[in-house]
């Protein structure tokens, strides 16, 4: 009884101080519980920020997957080798379905091109999906298609239907031809023509803007591949990189049991590759290089930045909090004086400022922990345009990084007041 008065007096004769002790750990817990919540969440949040720029998984058949391998070809060279076009819906019933955003078929032809006012030869046609609603093995249904997949195209009219004789032109290729939105392009090959509609003039700021994208059905047709493509562009939101990614990306076989497993059930590209092409055997699937490295430094920059925020943090805490215990610490020094003088030890003084102490770090984590779970929100919501998921690990570790700077903060201003002699203390009184 006699302790909790003292510790109740305690405050109430040092209010201000303690309030500036409470209000230093509530802004220390704050930054702490905002940046680590953001740190924590940020891969996913950047992978889906990358992702919203096009695939960052490329299947290919695996015949011509392999010749490129050897002799360096073009990728943009015309394809020798097909996959059915019926086993692309396989892609959205392997383990990490649901990760997979997007998918396209595609299939690239060489096709004359003629309009009222110009003609092109030998000139590139894309047949792929638009807005394709699939029947799944599973039962299922599934929409996928290049409305979505190029969603930073701009894109001037409306995008093809599936199943009707329309095309979109690239800029590029619109001034070439002097067409726009509303004309009509006739598409020539060894197996016939098609005359399509022009809906759209697209501009995607590559070399696409120099060729035409059809339905997929239209240019299988015309270069006599119905059925088939030679191409599909996957978009998955992935977990980024790291050192157990890239030993499985070079060989899976070299995995110990433990490994496999991890990586397995962990939504790597390369792991997500692996399962397309468990269910597509003729194919490969390759992610895209660029994309998984950008996204890797990327996340590694930003983090090691949120970090280094909190740990500066949590050291002007340090050194705030010291400063004004001490400063509190030596306005009381008669007052602990006195305390000896009338028997009380000095484990007992030290739980009376560990006591103190606590109760300020609690109220202070307490309440910056709530304000910063509504700066990360902040953050999120500026930055990303989406919530972030804050984890309660974030929450144990800022306790025990508030817990660690309170002893630090603590511990000097307790060795001084040990040290006082309650006769020569009370005496300059």
């Amino acid at each position: 009884m006699f302790f909790a008065r003292v510790l109740h007096r305690s405050f109430t004769r040092q209010l201000w101080r303690r309030s500036l002790i409470g209000l230093t750990v509530a802004l220390c817990a704050c930054v702490s519980v905002a940046m680590l919540g953001v740190v924590l969440d940020v891969g996913d949040k950047l992978n889906a920020e990358l992702t919203a720029y096009g695939s960052n998984i490329v299947v290919r058949p695996r015949a011509d997957a392999v010749v490129s391998s050897l002799y360096e070809t073009d990728e943009d060279a015309e394809a020798t080798a097909f996959i059915d076009e019926d086993e692309v819906p396989g892609i959205k019933t392997i383990f990490w379905a649901y990760n997979i955003v997007d998918f396209a078929a595609g299939l690239t032809g060489r096709v004359d091109v003629s309009s009222t006012s110009a003609q092109a030869t030998d000139l590139t046609v894309t047949g792929t999906w638009f807005d394709k609603e699939l029947d799944l093995p599973t039962g299922q249904t599934a929409t996928a298609g290049v409305t979505t997949l190029r969603s930073w195209w701009t894109l001037e009219g409306a995008w093809p239907a599936d199943d009707a004789d329309e095309a979109v032109v690239g800029t590029a290729l619109a001034q070439r031809l002097g067409v726009t939105t509303g004309d009509t392009l006739t598409l020539s090959t060894a197996s016939g023509e098609r005359a399509l509609a022009i809906t759209g003039v697209y501009t995607s700021g590559d070399d696409d803007e120099a060729s035409l994208y059809a339905p997929l059905a239209v240019v299988q047709e015309l270069t006599g591949h119905v059925g088939q493509v030679d191409q599909v562009e996957v978009k998955a939101l992935t977990t980024p990189e790291n050192d157990l990614s890239r030993k499985a990306a070079r060989n899976p076989n070299v995995l110990s049991a433990a490994e496999w497993e991890t990586w397995y059930c962990t939504a790597y590209a390369s792991s997500i590759a692996y399962q397309i092409e468990e269910v597509m055997p003729g194919a490969v699937a390759k992610q895209v290089r660029q994309v998984a490295a950008v996204e890797g430094k990327v996340l590694e920059k930003t983090q090691a930045l949120m970090i280094l925020m909190t740990a500066l943090s949590l050291l002007a805490a340090v050194l705030a909090v010291a400063s004004l215990t001490t400063a509190s610490l030596v306005e009381r020094t008669g007052e602990f004086a006195l305390l000896k003088a009338v028997g009380a030890s000095s484990a007992s003084i030290n739980r009376l400022i560990l006591a103190e102490t606590a109760v300020l770090g609690l109220v202070g984590t307490v309440l910056g922990a709530l304000a910063g779970s509504g700066v990360a929100q902040l953050i999120g919501q500026v930055v990303f345009g989406s919530s972030i998921t804050m984890r309660p690990m974030v929450y144990v570790l800022v306790a025990v990084l508030v817990t660690l700077v309170l002893l630090v903060a603590t511990a000097s201003s307790m060795r001084t007041i040990l040290k006082i002699q309650p006769a020569t203390a009370l005496h300059k009184r």
